[in-house]
């Protein structure tokens, strides 16, 4: 039987289901913009006569007390998790549908985290984006660096050694520079309020021959550095623009509808901590409607830089992000199955749905369309301002 990959009450919510305090964000017709909300058992509690926004509520000094005060003060209830997803999938504008958790947050990915991805960085800019070349340069580069760089602690003396010797062998990159190196590569992914939710398109530039899905773990951080959730992301990615030229990288990142974020972010509480992040396992699947399915699973004790670590890059001293800013943490798995012709590779077809997914966080789902068709983007941040002052919520 060919896999079904659907966005459900079942598949959306973790595993321990309501266990976990799960902040999300819908769109309300009542009030035609979003609102912030609490997932409960019982229905979707909106938050934003306490605060307009998910980044309000997330710089507030204890994110889940204040949740849960808001919702002990009498915060309505907008409907069930399961009507909200059957809207958000049948595209219902007349009802309550679920959002990507985040609004004001800088949306920011660290590239280049896992060894895996790393050799394939190496591998696109080796062979300038073309697929057809891409097999045989893979099979040369690990018989000159092997397989496992994973061990290498980034910016350690042991690191130093082997860029001495990379580039003595003539094979050095800039990849290696920021999977190796002391500094991490952390690049804008997409403008704020650009993200898509869970259940809906995710876009691919239509000109892209080679690309992927990028399952990732996003951490949720304060304007002060402060990691206070996490939720999942799926950093879609144009290999053949990016291998082009690192130049090109907000081509290849940055397109209408290109970064899924959700379902929801799961606040650090009594079930959920850094540490259980560290010790995540996350899935990729992904059915075609060609028949093609993909399946994988990676580790994020397998990340060559600490979540911290990351943070601490991202926000510090040299800079600020005043609403917060969400953290991809790089993609742990770069798909290289064959889809259509021997030595190919794989890269996306419209239609394709992919469901990114932990035990822990639930499952993001989209399914595949070009960026040109998704539904274009036009509520940015002055629609935002104009629809919470018309609620008198600033």
């Amino acid at each position: 039987m060919p896999t079904t990959i659907t966005a459900d009450v079942a598949t959306t919510l973790p595993a321990d289901r309501y266990a976990g305090t799960l902040l999300g964000r819908v769109w309300d017709p009542a009030v035609e913009g979003p609102s912030p909300v609490l997932v409960r058992e019982d229905g979707l509690y909106d938050l934003s006569d306490a605060f307009a926004t998910v980044s309000d509520l997330l710089e507030s000094d204890d994110p889940v007390a204040a949740a849960r005060a808001a919702l002990a003060e009498g915060a309505p209830n907008l409907g069930t998790l399961e009507d909200a997803l059957a809207a958000t999938v049948a595209g219902d504008t007349s009802r309550v549908r679920l959002l990507s958790p985040l609004d004001l947050q800088t949306v920011k990915a660290a590239g280049v985290t896992f060894a895996v991805s790393m050799i394939e960085r190496v591998i696109e800019e080796r062979v300038k984006g073309d697929p057809d070349a891409a097999a045989a340069m893979r099979d040369e580069i690990l018989a000159e660096i092997g397989a496992d760089l994973s061990a290498i602690v980034p910016g350690s003396d042991e690191a130093v050694a082997l860029k001495a010797f990379l580039v003595e062998k003539g094979i050095w990159s800039q990849y290696l520079e920021v999977g190796i190196g002391p500094d991490a590569e952390i690049f804008t992914k997409g403008p704020t309020l650009s993200t898509m939710g869970t259940g809906v398109a995710v876009g691919v530039w239509s000109k892209s021959q080679w690309n992927n899905p990028e399952p990732e773990v996003v951490l949720a951080l304060t304007s002060s550095g402060r990691i206070v959730g996490a939720t999942l992301g799926n950093d879609v990615n144009l290999r053949d623009v990016e291998g082009r030229s690192a130049l090109l990288l907000p081509k290849a990142k940055d397109n209408n509808a290109s970064c899924s974020i959700g379902p929801f972010i799961r606040l650090f509480d009594e079930t959920f901590d850094l540490d259980t992040v560290r010790g995540l396992t996350v899935s990729l699947d992904l059915v075609g409607e060609d028949g093609f399915e993909l399946h994988g699973t990676s580790e994020m004790r397998r990340i060559s830089r600490d979540p911290e670590d990351l943070a601490a890059q991202l926000i510090g001293p040299s800079h600020q992000y005043p609403d917060g800013a969400a953290l991809m943490l790089g993609t742990m798995f770069a798909p290289i199955v064959d889809r259509d012709e021997p030595d190919r590779g794989f890269t996306h077809k419209r239609g394709d749905v992919v469901a990114i997914s932990a035990p822990e966080l639930g499952s993001l789902v989209n399914h595949v369309e070009e960026s040109e068709r998704c539904e274009p983007w036009v509520f940015g941040i002055g629609s935002l301002m104009r629809n919470l002052a018309s609620r008198n919520l600033l």
